[in-house]
């Protein structure tokens, strides 16, 4: 099996982890304020890279990682967290879901900008067509749209795929999993006095499903899928491997469904399958 079929199978199960965030994270706002959830979810996780850092005894990144990591956890482990939370306090998890789409166009662009890849002109116009279907479904559809909402999770994929970009190049040299630990480990401090500042007075009136997902998100979402998506898009290329993102709203929507039994019309799903389209006839373009 070669580097880039790896590259593709770590992108997959790192989608696959993914796909739970936003459901759980809806379920998880329900419950708990944004703002604690965000610091909570980042002080869990970063205590467990802290601790996988200590047993296999990592060397210390260099004096020149540092700024791209405190980058990286600004992105991912702060910014996209809570920007998802704040939304869907305002929309529903399968109408924050489509945004997805546009996921992996932002990889991409900071993949040139950040990784050095040139993806053919043919893969960026036909990466624009299916950005264009999420953007116009979600300014037509105004009966789940809300444009405080809309605005948060543009700002989010924003930030998450200038994160992704900037953990992958770094994962080259450091590692997958070496590069979201030390990225949470570096934030871990303040998230952890944030944890205790935002906790709630009282845990009496939580749910079962809140805390379940708030273990997702801050075990499964904040720390192992990064540990398979940085080493799928390192192996594979940020612009290649980026395009399994579009298979993310597929998978998210049916556990909208399952968990939280979101109501989803035909034209989610036919946005959805007109920009899987488009990117999978684009990932052959993805680089020259």
């Amino acid at each position: 099996m070669n580097k880039a079929t790896h590259g593709w199978l770590n992108g997959f199960l790192g989608v696959l982890i993914f796909s739970g965030s936003l459901p759980a994270t809806r379920l998880a706002v329900m419950d708990f304020d944004p703002l604690f959830l965000t610091v909570c979810r980042a002080a869990i996780a970063g205590m467990l890279a802290g601790g996988l850092l200590l047993i296999f005894r990592q060397q210390r990144p260099i004096r020149s990682d540092i700024v791209p990591l405190l980058l990286v956890a600004l992105c991912v482990v702060v910014g996209f967290p809570l920007l998802t939370a704040l939304a869907l306090q305002y929309i529903t998890s399968s109408h924050a879901i489509i945004y997805v789409g546009l996921l992996p166009l932002s990889t991409a662009i900071f993949g040139v900008l950040r990784g050095g890849e040139r993806p053919r002109p043919v893969f960026w116009i036909l990466s624009a067509i299916g950005s264009s279907l999420v953007v116009g479904f979600a300014l037509t559809n105004g009966a789940a749209s809300s444009p405080v909402g809309d605005g948060l999770m543009l700002a989010s994929i924003i930030a998450c795929g200038y994160g992704y970009a900037e953990g992958a190049r770094l994962s080259r040299r450091l590692g997958g999993w070496q590069v979201i630990s030390w990225a949470l480990m570096m934030s871990l401090p303040v998230m952890l006095l944030l944890s205790f500042y935002y906790m709630p007075v009282s845990w009496s009136n939580t749910s079962l499903s809140a805390l379940l997902s708030l273990a997702y998100v801050s075990l499964f979402s904040m720390l192992i899928g990064f540990v398979f998506w940085y080493r799928g898009l390192a192996q594979g290329g940020i612009a290649a491997v980026g395009q399994l993102q579009l298979l993310q709203p597929f998978f998210g929507l049916l556990l909208s469904v399952l968990l939280l039994h979101e109501s989803i019309g035909w034209p989610i799903f036919i946005v959805n399958i007109g920009v899987v389209l488009c990117v999978a006839f684009a990932r052959r373009f993805a680089s020259k």
